[in-house]
């Protein structure tokens, strides 16, 4: 059998030259449309995918129509006496179209898989747009790029009826294996046909085994990288470097008014905050989140403004949006949003600013590791670490970029009692040595209460009430805001006198030390300020009523009671007042005889005016 083997040649360098392109070019397109948000992104993403789905000979009479002597290139080529028709770039283009698909929805695929929260976090630590992609994008979509590059490559290999209408079948030009086993079987020669057949499959199997074994070889090395781990950091007692990131002779000041509209519920928020640590309290979805994603710069306020230290970070009438990346804004996100494929030092090395030299660098992340009680894991991935470590690197890597603000998107909502425990003690030490703005998101009202000295309550996107905690928790403005603030015991309310009214819900009379106004129409009382008198000393006789217990509900210090006034409860449900008491007590209170006695002390009454039927 003698055989022509020019076929392999061309073949192979084809559709590695193809590949080439197309990996190039697909993921360029894949990375450009990942972000694209303008209209027509259907009918784009229709006409890069259209070749994977068209019959080859489709594509191939488009190409040639295109690069045809008739066509818009191939009279532009004709100009300098160059065609592309029944030649060897004929094959290659040919094969870069119908391969171009694979490779642009692969590497799309594989950004799609990417937490967003990544990208979002590089652009906060000061990261350009190309930093991310090639830092952050690339190597997480890498196992999906290589993937891509496989199919593209088989592809490219196995391509004919565009590349036989393209190019034609040229023997020693372009004539590729798929166009020999066609002749070959057309022409009789079985032999050849299967000789050609047989060799493609062990190219494209031997492509595949490569492959493979570039990616297990590359997670082999980084075990072993990870277990000859030896690295032990040690630096001098210093102060962590944060401290010295803002100029402290300048008050720290932040003062937002922005307005966006959701399908659900608009955001409409006024507020300022200082150095003092910010809580904004809500429910979760009251947009709490949100409000920092708008100071952040990753979402856009329809309108407003945003002003951190004298500079405008957002101002919708003067056009004014400052990218993410020059907010000097330090984020905390609720999953921590550490970079996988990074070490430990190289997550907080990403946060440093640009410029500095490879010592300088190397001494500010040993610094940040001490800080946050890292310093011998350095060299470790975020998968190696539990959750609380993960959360500690994600503080130490916001505050190693200098920030002038820091956001904290309830940190502490994947750890269990323990680790929020001690995190939270290295938090507040943080915070009382950061010299700039603090918010801290958090549906957490005891959490809340430990870190903040002042609190903003959200619900729906409204701002309810803010101010110094005591003050909150003493004099809710609201209903809802006394309710969001753990308030659990609410009652319509009518009023009888100037210091008396009718507590609807609950069948009593109630004394007041607040004045009773017209619009007064509900009250409420938190659940341990109840006052049992018959274990308890009291400092007024008012307000004191015979009440049954109806059910019990304990946790390991505390046992709350429900309770119905006046009269013997029917059943489970059949309850008025939610109280609780410590441990110490229930053992005092629960031998009594019954009816217990209950006091509503008046100090302790809440009044709301135009609750809208909260109740």
């Amino acid at each position: 059998m003698n055989l022509d083997l020019s076929p392999i040649t061309i073949s192979l360098k084809t559709a590695t030259v193809a590949t080439v392109i197309t990996f190039f070019v697909g993921v360029v397109a894949a990375r450009w449309m990942y972000t694209y948000r303008g209209l027509g992104k259907g009918l784009i993403d229709g006409i890069f995918t259209a070749p994977l789905v068209l019959p080859p000979t489709v594509v191939g009479f488009l190409l040639l129509l295109l690069f045809g002597k008739n066509g818009f290139l191939g009279q532009f080529l004709e100009r300098f006496n160059f065609s592309i028709i029944f030649t060897w770039y004929a094959t290659v283009i040919a094969a870069t179209v119908v391969a171009f698909p694979l490779m642009y929805k692969t590497a799309l695929g594989a950004f799609k898989q990417i937490d967003p929260n990544l990208i979002a976090c590089a652009r906060t630590l000061g990261a350009s747009e190309f930093r991310i992609f090639w830092q952050i994008l690339l190597p997480l979509a890498k196992p999906g790029l290589i993937a891509g590059a496989l199919l593209a490559f088989a592809r490219a290999l196995g391509e004919f009826g565009a590349t036989l209408m393209l190019a034609g079948s040229i023997p020693g030009k372009t004539q590729t294996i798929p166009i020999a086993i066609f002749f070959a079987a057309e022409g009789g020669a079985m032999d050849q046909a299967l000789f050609w057949v047989l060799l493609i499959l062990v190219i494209s199997f031997g492509v595949i085994i490569a492959v493979n074994y570039f990616s297990e070889e590359t997670g082999q090395y980084r075990q072993r990288r990870r277990q000859k781990r030896k690295t032990k950091i040690s630096v001098g007692q210093s102060s962590p470097l944060w401290m010295a990131s803002r100029d402290t002779r300048v008050e720290p000041q932040l003062s937002i008014d922005i307005s966006k509209k959701f399908a659900d519920f608009s955001l409409d928020v006024a507020f300022s905050a200082q150095e003092r640590p910010l809580g904004l309290l809500g429910a979760s979805g009251s947009g709490k989140s949100m409000t920092l994603r708008c100071i952040a710069g990753l979402e856009k306020p329809d309108r407003g403004r945003i002003i951190l230290n004298g500079r405008t970070l957002y101002d919708s009438d003067r056009q004014i949006a400052l990218p993410g990346r020059e907010r000097r804004v330090g984020f905390v996100f609720q999953n921590y949003a550490l970079f996988p494929h990074l070490t430990v030092s190289q997550n907080i090395a990403f946060g440093l600013p640009r410029g500095l030299s490879a010592l300088r660098v190397k001494q500010e992340v040993e610094g940040h590791l001490l800080a946050i009680g890292l310093g011998e894991m350095g060299d470790r991935y975020p998968g190696e670490l539990s959750g609380g470590q993960q959360q500690r690197v994600a503080i130490g890597r916001a505050l190693a970029s200098r920030p002038e603000i820091l956001l904290l998107d309830e940190p502490f909502s994947a750890l269990d009692t323990y680790l929020r425990d001690r995190l939270e003690k290295l938090l507040r030490l943080s915070l009382a040595q950061f010299s700039g703005v603090t918010l801290f998101v958090t549906h957490n009202l005891e959490e809340a209460y430990r870190i903040c000295p002042d609190l903003l309550i959200i619900d729906r996107g409204r701002i309810l009430d803010q101010g110094p905690k005591d003050h909150i928790f003493e004099h809710p403005a609201t209903a809802r805001a006394a309710q969001i603030t753990g308030c659990k015991n609410f009652s319509g309310a009518v009023a009888l006198s100037g210091q008396k009214l009718q507590a609807t819900h609950w069948g009593c009379v109630l004394e007041t030390i607040e004045p009773i106004t017209d619009d007064t129409d509900c009250v409420g009382i938190r659940a341990h300020q109840f006052i049992f008198p018959d274990v308890e000393e009291i400092t007024s006789a008012v307000n004191i009523f015979p009440c049954w217990l109806t059910a019990t509900s304990e946790t390991q210090h505390r046992v709350t009671l429900y309770l119905k006034l006046n009269k013997a409860s029917h059943g489970l449900g059949d309850y008025h007042l939610q109280a609780e008491v410590f441990k110490e007590k229930w053992l005092k209170l629960k031998d009594h005889p019954r009816p217990w006695r209950v006091q509503l002390h008046p100090l302790r009454l809440m009044l709301f005016q135009n609750s809208d039927g909260f109740h």
